[in-house]
């Protein structure tokens, strides 16, 4: 991937990356993609065949990841200004509003951008993206992570993230991604991960929602998720039973193929005409 870049607000430079394959006159919608603590956009890859024939794909190294530069230790570092990131690039490229997809740590900027700003937000898709994850284990792996570098914290807890028996071959791209990363910064954003409940303000969340939960959740209590389900005013909710938290990563194509029946479901397909049931 070649990624463009851009400078944000407070002067960080911010990779990111476009697919666009619809019909040159189609004048397709923009779908923003946003990927988990530890990530990068490349974790989407599988994704991107699918989705970009109907829509402009958008996909951002989150500040600190992938081939964005990493903040300094002492600059000020909040959701607000993880959501403005978001923000500077869709007024960058002239987009208006967009469909956002966010994976885990990606779908509570996404959260946060709809609670925010819901004119930004056509449609939310959250993948394994509870309201942050002051609930969760999150905060022991700060020390882990300090004590014993991304890798081996990674390999420690993997069956957190995949099934058995799974390609080791995709494990190792998938710690590689994640050793892009500053060790120090992944505790930093961690830290403020697991500082953050905004399950009060679920409400404000209109736009349509699909809630994509992986049935055997490993970071936290799947019971994080009743709580969206039930304040959200426009959710829809399908698990994947007996998957772990990273179901992006683990079934990349059949999440590409349920944000496109979401999509299709309640607005239509953009270019051209693809057959896909409405999600269950």
């Amino acid at each position: 991937m070649t990624p463009h870049t851009f400078t944000a607000g407070d002067g960080l430079k911010l990779a990111y990356y476009i697919d666009d394959n619809t019909d040159p006159w189609a004048d397709a919608p923009t779908l923003l993609m946003l990927h988990a603590a530890m990530g990068n956009a490349e974790r989407f890859h599988a994704w991107v065949p699918m989705l970009s024939r109907h829509y402009r794909v958008v996909r951002l190294d989150l500040r600190g990841h992938g081939n964005s530069a990493t903040p300094a230790p002492d600059s000020t570092f909040d959701m607000d200004r993880l959501v403005k990131d978001t923000l500077e690039l869709m007024d960058l490229l002239g987009c208006k509003s967009a469909h956002v997809v966010g994976n885990s740590a990606g779908g509570y900027i996404g959260q946060n951008l709809a609670m925010a700003h819901p004119e930004r937000v056509r449609s939310l898709i959250l993948f394994g993206s509870t309201p942050g994850l002051r609930n969760s284990q999150a905060a022991t792996w700060i020390p882990r992570i300090a004590r014993d570098g991304i890798r081996k914290f990674l390999m420690d807890t993997i069956e957190d993230r995949f099934v058995p028996g799974t390609d080791p071959r995709k494990i190792e791209w998938f710690v590689s991604c994640a050793l892009m990363c500053d060790p120090a910064y992944v505790g930093r954003f961690v830290g403020l991960m697991s500082s953050l409940d905004w399950s009060d303000r679920l409400g404000e969340i209109r736009c349509p929602t699909l809630l994509v939960i992986p049935g055997a959740e490993t970071v936290g209590s799947i019971k994080n998720y009743d709580v969206m389900r039930e304040r959200i005013p426009d959710v829809q909710l399908i698990a994947y039973e007996g998957l772990p938290h990273n179901i992006g990563e683990a079934v990349p194509e059949r999440c590409a193929e349920d944000v496109l029946a979401f999509l299709r479901w309640r607005f239509g397909m953009p270019s051209p005409a693809l057959h896909v049931a409405r999600p269950h």
